[in-house]
């Protein structure tokens, strides 16, 4: 099989060059009005050999950056410097089971799903108890305790996990803040429960 001309090279399927007036096929790609990001893959924008050498011209890569970030951009160890979510152990998800220990990614999936499906069965043997109602039992969940709970433990671990969760604790960090959320909810909740001594 030849291979094309020019790297990067997309045969075009019905695509024309996207610059105005232009009549040529768009064979080839540039990054388009939506980046890519955690939602999935951009937009790309197709153009013609000539278009997209001049768009590659004139491409900003630092547009909309301040000149800490640019300098920041530059540095020969930028990334380095942190952690990156997806090699952290919990791969950034509370809980999750780590992609490397498994080789098979749908073992991965499948064992998260076991460990979502038993925290459900727990939080519903909490509730049958008839200690705790079904909301109560959750929040339980939430704060990772057991049936056996009382006030005094339920405080420790609140505090514990406002800690742990609290962007303060991690350098500004916000990504934690839906489960630092979820913890508050579930200790307004806990803290008014008759069923704790």
């Amino acid at each position: 099989m030849a291979s094309p001309r020019f790297h990067g090279r997309v045969e075009s399927q019905g695509r024309s060059c996207e610059a105005p007036g232009c009549c040529k096929p768009g064979e080839f790609r540039a990054p388009g009005r939506r980046p890519h990001g955690f939602d999935g893959p951009g937009e790309w924008r197709w153009f013609c050999l000539n278009h997209v050498r001049e768009f590659n011209a004139r491409y900003d890569w630092f547009a909309g950056m301040s000149a800490e970030e640019i300098l920041e951009a530059q540095s020969p160890i930028a990334g380095w410097r942190s952690e990156s979510r997806a090699f952290r152990p919990t791969a950034g998800i509370a809980d999750a089971p780590r992609w490397a220990d498994y080789a098979d990614p749908l073992d991965a999936i499948a064992a998260r799903a076991r460990g979502i499906k038993s925290r459900a069965e727990r939080a519903a043997r909490t509730a049958m108890s008839g200690r705790f109602s079904k909301e109560e039992a959750l929040a339980l969940e939430v704060m990772g305790l057991g049936s056996d709970t009382d006030r005094s433990r339920l405080r420790r671990r609140y505090s514990e996990l406002v800690r742990r969760y609290h962007p303060d604790r991690n350098g500004g960090d916000r990504r934690h803040e839906a489960q630092l959320t979820a913890v508050v909810d579930a200790y307004q909740l806990l803290r008014k429960s008759a069923a704790l001594a």
